[in-house]
């Protein structure tokens, strides 16, 4: 996958999911993070920080009305919500992505060990190990950001979300990954993502709009991948936005 690319469609899913406010550029840094304490080799680092970037890919064919719901989703909302996992995996298969590390990340990263995730019910060591590993990335993140129906800012809300990793440990989350992980938050490592990429305002001009070059590498990998019954209208529409200043309010 090149980069400028993965780059184009981190940037294009951010504005689709706005309620999640760089959500992709935390667990890309989470992600750098936690590969190079666990000692992964440069390759492997690599295409799994690409997975990050490209983990929520699929959220481009949910419907707005449901990533942006104030509140729980109701069971029909959530089953639809479910599919961005399968969605991105397939989108990414169109556009010719080979690689295992995000293919499987893109599409295994809500499962849990116990067998009770989505979207295939994998158990164990069924689900891929860099999937399993960013389970817990993700997992932290979605307790520690503001998100629509909760903020989980501060230093408290990181310390229960630590607890809650290390309770799941072994049911829903890889035990030796929840420990690197705690081992980086401990260590401080952790602590600059935290307070600098987590701000609702500021996290909008952290990066700017797209080349030319850059949007049209995501027109064509996205209209290219659309699944049947998706208007190109809706992609050129975040195109559009993606290419915007960030100064404009039109």
């Amino acid at each position: 996958m090149d980069f400028e690319l993965a780059n184009a469609l981190g940037r294009i899913v951010e504005l689709k999911d706005r309620s999640t406010g760089a959500h992709t550029w935390r667990v890309t840094m989470y992600a750098q993070a936690m590969a190079e304490a666990a000692r992964v080799e440069t390759p492997r680092l690599m295409n799994f920080m690409l997975a990050a970037v490209l983990h929520d890919l699929g959220k481009i064919d949910v419907p707005d009305a449901i990533l942006r719901k104030p509140g729980r989703l109701d069971p029909d909302e959530f089953r639809r919500m479910q599919e961005h996992t399968t969605a991105g995996h397939d989108r990414l298969l169109r556009m010719g992505v080979t690689e295992p590390i995000i293919l499987e990340v893109v599409r295994s990263h809500h499962e849990r060990i116990d067998g009770t995730g989505y979207p295939d019910g994998l158990a164990g060591e069924q689900i891929p190990l860099a999937a399993r590993w960013f389970s817990v990335i993700d997992g932290f993140d979605a307790m520690t950001s503001l998100r629509s129906y909760h903020d989980g800012r501060g230093d408290s809300a990181a310390e229960r979300a630590i607890l809650d990793l290390e309770v799941h440990a072994g049911s829903w989350y890889e035990p030796e990954a929840v420990t690197v992980f705690r081992d980086l938050y401990e260590s401080g490592r952790l602590d600059s993502t935290l307070e600098h990429l987590n701000d609702p305002v500021a996290h909008q001009t952290l990066t700017g709009p797209l080349s030319e070059t850059s949007a049209e590498l995501a027109r064509e990998a996205l209209l290219r991948s659309n699944p049947p019954g998706v208007e190109s209208a809706d992609i050129e529409h975040l195109l559009e936005l993606a290419t915007r200043s960030p100064d404009r309010d039109d």
